[in-house]
């Protein structure tokens, strides 16, 4: 469960902690400390807690997975949970990964679906000068790294709805394109409630904290803002693209009902000619003049099929048939 453990000196790392040191190497100028944990369990968080000295309900919400996306203050520490999201088996899967701030340290808490943050860390250590802000850059560089695998889970949703667009206008209307559809829709808006929070974390980040997020540090996160908002109106308008896509699939649905009822409407004229003609000759008089002639019977048939052939030319015209 336990990931990485590393402590900073002026950006540098000076090394592997064990956690039970991790109270005195916060002891240390210029030093913070980064963990990074994986499905912790309680007992685990627990003595996390006591190490850096957490809230109770910041460990209760770590404890359990099912979070919305928030940021919360408590003492002279800070709560936040992300959504991670990956695409696999074309849905979307999403995550959970907690963050808790300090000072002097950041502890991550993986949840569900969700990337290492080791290539995040080794980013980060590449640019000691950076790193030497504190922790709030390794925050920065967390949350960037979080919101770039939403770009990917985007194109993903974008090529299934360019798949189910290309079967609406080859006029091949389905109930599994619908429910594709249907499923699209829902996997977009549950990816934008995981997508929309996080600007407002961003911008309490920007204004307050200011003993964890150095104000030279706080313009990074507006760049993590600009990303979202680009993210979410590409949501917003594949969103209005799938509903446009919905009407037509339902208008095509209708237009193909509709060329059926005009097949068998058109059939039913051709054989309403024969039905009438025959049923004549159903009724069973005696006196009928057609009956003693030589000639009824062809002419008769003649007739039945010369107007049916007629009617079906001019539905054929008409494109009924």
């Amino acid at each position: 469960m336990v990931m990485k453990c590393v402590a900073y000196e002026n950006g540098i790392s000076i090394g592997d902690v064990t956690l039970e040191d991790i109270s005195e190497v916060l002891k240390r100028e210029h030093t913070f400390v980064w963990l990074g944990l994986r499905e912790a369990d309680k007992e685990l968080l627990l003595k996390i807690q006591e190490e850096f000295g957490l809230h109770d309900l910041a460990i209760e919400d770590a404890c359990k997975a099912h979070q919305r996306p928030k940021i919360e203050e408590y003492r002279d520490s800070v709560f936040m949970v992300l959504n991670t999201a990956q695409l696999g088996d074309d849905n979307v899967k999403l995550g959970e990964t907690h963050v808790f701030l300090g000072p002097r340290f950041l502890v991550t808490v993986r949840h569900g679906a969700s990337h290492s943050l080791n290539k995040v860390r080794l980013r980060c250590e590449a640019m000691p000068q950076q790193l030497a802000k504190g922790p709030g850059f390794a925050l920065y560089s967390i949350m960037d790294f979080i919101v770039d695998n939403y770009i990917p889970v985007i194109d993903g949703l974008q090529t299934r709805f360019d798949v189910l667009e290309s079967a609406i206008f080859q006029y091949k209307p389905s109930r599994q394109t619908m429910e594709g559809l249907y499923e699209l829709k829902r996997e977009l808006l549950l990816l934008e409630g995981a997508i929309t929070p996080v600007i407002d974390i961003c911008n309490e980040l920007m204004r307050f904290h200011n003993g964890m997020i150095p104000k030279d540090v706080r313009v990074y996160f507006r760049d993590i803002a600009d990303h979202i908002k680009r993210i979410h109106q590409s949501i917003h308008s594949m969103r209005e693209m799938l509903l446009a896509a919905m009407q037509v699939h339902l208008t095509f649905e209708t237009v193909r009902q509709n060329d059926v009822v005009k097949k068998l409407a058109g059939w039913g004229a051709i054989l309403a000619i024969p039905t009438m003609v025959f049923s004549w000759y159903g009724m069973n008089f005696k006196y009928m003049p057609e009956l003693d002639w030589e000639y009824s019977y062809p002419i008769v048939i003649g007739i039945v099929f010369l107007g049916s052939a007629l009617l079906y030319w001019r539905l054929r015209r008409a494109h009924w048939l």
